[in-house]
């Protein structure tokens, strides 16, 4: 995912599971949301599946938890990119071509991505192909080659993002934002990697991380399609069963969101200040996160008709967008609003933004806000599960955080038993408009910021 502190997409937002109020009573409908079933291999391991026949199609997407850039050592930054990157670029007698052409030929997709937390994979194959995909995944996570082509390669493109994204001012930004509130934490070290560190990773840096952070322990799978409760429990111990145990790393400590309360400018001439603003938010299990995911869909999380867009965009014209997002890491959470807008407009939209927060603390949301955003919430549900990937995907977001089978069936009682007063609630208990870490990128006018040097953290 794109870097956490600032933004998530809507449907994970929208799908992350959350405890129940105290003293709710969920009743589930007749049919399940989704009929899953939990497999265990012979091995041990275990899958949640969702069986459908209806197309021959299979996806299988998995995650090895605690496995992220986090684990990067800070010399070696962008590493677990690195490996997501080269772990289907050759596999066991097959270089990068032989391997790309083997999936090409066979119509199979498979990709890696490394978030701070988890690194994760996906496939998706006909049925008639699956035993050569999951054989193809088997050696793509045992046997990586990591030749020295492949390395350079990815390197080199690596470090053109990295020259690119320095000419940015939203992506300066997000990193002098994530810097600042992560501080010595693993989570403030650059995902992407730093043009040093990425110079000086290894082929025995690739592979020792492979070793030592993707193990069975850490191993999480959702499964969906054309594939029986049989013949994916055998699949499962031939393509994982061999990876190590479990993994040596230790575990890491939580993080809190530095610089509370401090606004910091990095000067750059550009017409437009880019305002990223965080706080801690709380934990998607806490019980007050229903009330917490609806008041910020009214707020700023719904585009057209939040709060922050009618006030700041449509009646003021200030900004051509500005968001506002909630999000949980393993380690951190937090509440995050971002926009841009002219720079002699920076000291005004700061202005309106911590006065709309005040408004959602001080008055309760009209009943209209209230059902248009619960009816937006529950009928947005089902465009999530489109395709056998997507729901192999929000099956295992169940997995990871440990959350039941059933979880779906009662997403939309939840979300309608929101009130408005739960709402001010949590307004009140959570945001804190005047004491926000706040980064602006740009020459604003009127704004007291203490100004950043040019050089920027974690990058060359």
């Amino acid at each position: 995912m794109t870097s956490p502190i600032l933004t998530l997409p809507f449907i994970a937002l929208l799908l992350l599971p959350s405890a129940a109020s105290a003293g709710e009573t969920l009743t589930a409908p007749a049919k399940p949301f989704l009929a899953i079933e939990e497999v265990k291999s012979p091995g041990g391991l275990t899958a949640w599946l969702v069986e459908d026949h209806t197309l021959p199609i299979v996806s299988l997407t998995f995650l090895f938890n605690d496995a992220g850039s986090a684990r990067d050592p800070r010399d070696r930054q962008g590493l677990a990119r690195m490996v997501s990157n080269t772990l289907d670029e050759g596999a066991g007698d097959l270089d990068s071509q032989a391997f790309q052409k083997a999936l090409s030929d066979h119509s199979i997709s498979l990709s890696f991505s490394a978030s701070r937390d988890d690194l994760a994979g996906s496939l998706k194959t006909l049925t008639r192909h699956q035993d050569k995909a999951f054989d193809l995944l088997r050696l793509a996570l045992t046997q990586p080659r990591f030749d020295a082509e492949a390395i350079e390669r990815m390197r080199a493109a690596n470090i053109s993002r990295i020259r690119s994204s320095m000419t940015e001012p939203e992506w300066i930004a997000a990193r002098l934002l994530n810097d600042l509130s992560y501080g010595d934490h693993p989570y403030a070290l650059n995902s992407g990697g730093t043009i040093t560190s990425l110079n000086a990773i290894t082929r025995d840096d690739l592979a020792g991380f492979v070793k030592n952070n993707l193990s069975r322990d850490r191993l999480l799978i959702g499964v969906t399609g054309d594939i029986t409760p049989g013949k994916l429990a055998i699949t499962l111990d031939q393509v994982f069963s061999t990876l190590p145990a479990a993994s040596t790393a230790q575990t890491l400590t939580d993080a809190g969101i530095g610089h509370l309360g401090q606004t910091y400018l990095y000067k750059k001439d550009i017409p437009q200040s880019i305002i990223q603003m965080v706080q801690p938010g709380l934990d998607f299990k806490d019980p007050d996160y229903y009330a917490a995911y609806v008041m910020n869909h009214i707020l700023g999380a719904s585009g057209f008709g939040s709060r922050l867009t009618e006030e700041i965009r449509e009646k003021r014209g200030l900004t051509y967008g500005i968001y506002s997002s909630i999000f949980d890491m393993d380690h951190a959470h937090g509440f995050t609003i971002g926009l841009s807008t002219e720079n002699k407009n920076a000291a005004e939209a700061l202005r309106l933004i911590r006065a709309e927060i005040r408004k959602m603390q001080d008055h309760p949301v009209s009943a209209q806000e209230l059902a248009d955003a619960q009816s937006y919430i529950v009928g947005a549900l089902p465009l999530s599960f489109s395709s056998t990937a997507a729901i192999s995907a929000n099956v295992l977001g169940l997995r990871q955080d440990n959350w039941p089978m059933d979880y779906y069936d009662h997403f939309p009682s939840r979300i309608r038993a929101v009130t408005a007063a739960d709402i001010q609630r949590v307004a009140k208990r959570i945001l804190t408009p005047d004491n926000m870490l706040t980064v602006i990128v740009g020459q604003p006018e009127g704004v007291d910021a203490e100004t950043l040097p040019p050089a920027l953290p974690n990058v060359e």
